[in-house]
């Protein structure tokens, strides 16, 4: 097959447009490198008209926003993709239930994400110091520090700064006030001892520049915000560096088949296959990023095979799709009869996603599992879609009375226990496993002809014993609301609730750093040991997880290694 060659040579190509790579493409833009953006999905701006969902009404939609295969959580979300594509698909062995979910389009999952906005602590860096599990991260927090507090200024967080040990504090925006439901939480959570704090979410809650506007309390965040108000890689990383002038090419629709190496092996671009024409095509640079997500990136690596590089890039330790793993997640939800009968005069949305949120409070040394969680909130008043309404069985049970039907007692019955149902999940951290890995599957392409993934992953005991804790801590605290519990409590059986891998989609740690290349794939730096000028700038290279979500990491390290190439092709290293 005839494979289309570009002729310009660019300082720098980046393999994805989410956290990582639109923070890469950023720093490396502003610092006047002429640099390349390859998105497997479409361009996408909220802003435009016929990408807007945000303020829509459910009757908008053909499915009255029911989630669809390419939009899973709801046809108004903005993401693109999904557990499940079409023509892309993965496999798994060994009865593994990894579920990958991957978001095609410009900003990637930024433009649907919860937006929770959590630095990781001390301890997090150097967990086996305190638990004897996994590994320490070759760099600590005070490495990170400074490029945390970059972040925090540039993009925006609201918070509160508390003085917590492992939750460190940071540079934030007013937050919003808790709301009903969120009140009747603080009171249940602290009757059980179990500490309450303000969100910390990266929504604009006031100015900050005049790229973007402030949040207005639509409570839309996952539709992806046509005033900027909220993250997104694509309207606050990669528009404001176009905006600044940094010169940012951007080749969408286009999905990466490889990168390519000359004969002494290092890398001197990459091929992709533009999904429009079919055709393959390559582009020539001096650098190769890969933002492309965590288990993405290790499928590029593993698939680009050379005479020297036959176990494919950067996998002379045959760590690259390794120590994956994802957060835990487990969820209980309770009707609160004290929230019947509501008001509905009034507008308490609030911003896309929960206002208060407990981070982990727990001592380990007395508990079976090693790490910890923390609870997120969710209930109240947002607007109603296809599907949102409540378990009729379930109140009949309660109530001994026939709930629902048809016309006016139908919505008198929906405005009778509209936002009476409060909901909690818990998300923690796992502990990171050489066994658990995604491989190339030696059978299996794509529509594109590219190999896929084959997943091979199981929870621990650990794991599953950290699940059991949540639920036990889910239904104190219901109780103590004075709640009704919506299904029975997850059992033994079936784990405790604990989700499958992948389904949280916070994976991590394919292509782990460290300071020996025979047990890792980068340095701190993010750069391959193998090959100085590819570089991997998504969580691929954390060497664990911590119990808190790790997009403001990516942001951080992204930033620390792209910073790290000027200076090193300043110094002509590379």
């Amino acid at each position: 097959m005839q494979i289309i060659e570009n002729s310009t040579v660019y300082d720098a190509i980046i393999v994805g447009s989410g956290a990582g790579g639109g923070m890469s493409a950023k720093v490396l833009s502003e610092a006047g490198l002429k640099v390349a953006v390859v998105e497997a999905g479409p361009f996408f701006d909220p802003a435009m008209p016929e990408h807007q969902t945000q303020l829509k009404w459910p009757y908008e939609s053909p499915r009255r926003g029911k989630s669809t295969k390419f939009r899973p959580f709801g046809d108004f979300d903005a993401a693109y993709g999904g557990w499940d594509i079409e023509g892309e698909p993965y496999t798994q062995k060994d009865g593994t239930q990894f579920e990958w979910f991957r978001s095609r389009m410009l900003g990637g999952r930024t433009n649907h994400w919860g937006r929770i906005s959590l630095r990781f602590g001390p301890k997090d860096f150097k967990h086996k110091d305190v638990d004897g599990h996994g590994d320490n991260w070759p760099i600590s927090y005070d490495d990170v520090k400074p490029y945390y507090d970059k972040v925090d200024k540039m993009i925006g967080v609201f918070g509160t700064n508390e003085g917590l040990p492992n939750d460190p504090d940071g540079f934030f925006l007013p937050p919003p006030k808790p709301r009903l439901h969120e009140l009747f939480y603080i009171k249940g959570a602290r009757k059980s001892n179990i500490p309450v704090y303000p969100s910390r979410m990266s929504m604009l809650t006031k100015k900050i520049n005049n790229d973007r506007g402030v949040c207005f309390y639509c409570g839309q965040c996952n539709r992806a915000c046509q005033v900027y108000a909220d993250f997104s890689a694509g309207t606050c990383l990669i528009f404001p560096a176009q905006k600044n002038g940094g010169q940012i090419d951007l080749f969408v629709n286009c999905m990466v088949r490889e990168v390519n190496t000359d004969e002494e092996g290092r890398a001197t671009g990459v091929s992709y296959i533009n999904k429009e024409d079919r055709k393959e095509y390559k582009l020539k640079g001096k650098v190769v990023v890969l933002g492309a997500s965590a288990c993405s990136s290790a499928r590029i690596l593993l698939n680009s095979k050379s005479k020297q590089h036959p176990n494919g890039l950067g996998n002379s330790s045959d760590v690259v799709g390794r120590y994956l793993h994802d957060s835990t997640g487990a969820d209980r939800a309770a009707f609160i009869p004290d929230l019947m009968n509501r008001k509905v005069s009034y507008n308490e949305d609030g911003v896309g996603g929960m206002h208060v949120y407990s981070p982990w409070w727990g001592d380990n040394s007395k508990l079976d599992f090693p790490r910890g969680y923390h609870i997120e909130v969710w209930g109240g008043m947002g607007m109603p879609s296809y599907g949102f309404g409540f378990n009729v069985n379930e109140f009949n049970k309660f109530f001994g009375t026939k709930v629902g039907g048809y016309g006016g007692v139908l919505r008198s019955d929906a405005k009778k226990y509209y936002g009476a149902v409060v909901g909690m999940a818990g998300r923690g951290e796992s502990i990171a496993r050489k066994e658990n890995y995604c491989e190339i599957d030696p059978t299996t392409v794509d529509e594109f002809g590219i190999p896929v993934l084959r997943f091979n992953y199981k929870w621990s005991q650990y794991e599953i014993n950290q699940a059991k804790h949540m639920q036990d801590t889910f239904e104190e605290i219901l109780t103590n609301m004075g709640g009704e519990f919506m299904g029975e409590k997850p059992g033994k059986d079936i784990n405790y609730g604990l989700h499958n891998p992948g389904n949280i989609i916070h994976e991590v740690g394919t292509t782990r750093m460290g300071d020996d290349p025979k047990t890792s794939v980068t340095n701190k730096f993010q750069q391959l040991h193998d090959v100085d000028n590819v570089f991997i700038v998504d969580a691929g290279p954390f060497t664990s997880q911590a119990d808190k979500n790790c997009t403001w990491t990516i942001l951080a390290l992204s930033m620390r290694a792209s910073e790290y190439i000027v200076e090193q092709l300043k110094q002509q290293n590379i």
